[in-house]
């Protein structure tokens, strides 16, 4: 038996990504596509795969039960409107939108009560492992700064691998020396204060896809944690362990750590 997935943000690049793994993945079978601007085509004709399933404008067009996971790649907020779908009708969310507030995290909570919920800012192996060494070196370094850069289009800044791993770091310390610099030639040069103090940049650049380096300081050393997504291929595997898991991690889950055991 496969698990059945419904695709929001369909016609997207990340979502045609999520579309053709589905497709390929002999445990899973895509059952519905949703993304109002591409409506009306088939699956098949945006990923290049034989599939005669159309994409629909909104859940209000797909039937009772036809998923049992929803996987989300779109916008802050459609996506609070698609997880209020999939909670209302039992279905598992695998959300890889970015900028909930703590009210929308409360409200998620409330919500998903027959269905779980994972909400991660990174599906990329590599990314999760590096939030997870910067997490574990913190407490052994003095100072940090987290410089992040992505592809032109994406609108939030810092990213939210970026705040989920300052707010980690921040987490597991709390003694972090304070920025010395006294005169700012340029107003912002020296980036934004995040989590904990801990100094963060955002590059947004034509070209890019996913990136983020740590740069760790103390006495005489440095350590740099650096992970690269060239493509959003990248993504897939943990997307596809997160839709095949998801049923057993109940409630909200935030990061994909707990699906990799760390």
């Amino acid at each position: 038996m496969t698990i059945d997935v419904a695709v929001f943000g369909a016609g997207g690049r990340v979502g045609r990504e999520v579309c053709r793994a589905v497709l390929l993945d002999p445990e899973l079978t895509l059952t519905a596509a949703i993304d109002p601007g591409a409506a009306g085509q088939t699956v098949g004709a945006i990923v290049g795969i034989a599939c005669e399933i159309e994409v629909v404008d909104s859940p209000s067009e797909l039937p009772s039960g036809v998923a049992d996971v929803a996987v989300d790649f779109t916008n802050l907020e459609p996506a609070r409107g698609n997880l209020a779908w999939m909670a209302e009708h039992g279905v598992h969310a695998v959300v890889g939108t970015t900028g909930f507030t703590d009210d929308d995290l409360s409200q998620f909570e409330s919500a998903f009560t027959s269905s779980n919920c994972l909400i991660a800012p990174n599906f990329a192996i590599g990314a999760v492992l590096m939030m997870y060494f910067a997490e574990v070196a913190a407490p052994w370094f003095e100072t940090a700064e987290i410089i992040e850069m992505h592809h032109e289009n994406k609108i939030d800044a810092p990213s939210g691998t970026a705040m989920m791993t300052a707010r980690r770091m921040a987490g597991a310390s709390a003694d972090w020396r304070d920025d010395p610099t006294e005169n700012h030639v340029v107003p912002g040069a020296r980036g934004g204060s995040g989590p904990g103090g801990i100094t963060m940049h955002s590059v947004r650049m034509r070209g890019a896809v996913a990136h983020q380096e740590v740069i760790l300081g103390a006495m005489g050393q440095t350590l740099t944690i650096r992970h690269d997504s060239m493509d959003r291929t990248s993504f897939m595997p943990g997307v596809l362990l997160a839709a095949k898991q998801i049923a057993d991690h109940p409630g909200i889950t935030l990061g994909l750590d707990d699906f990799l055991g760390l």
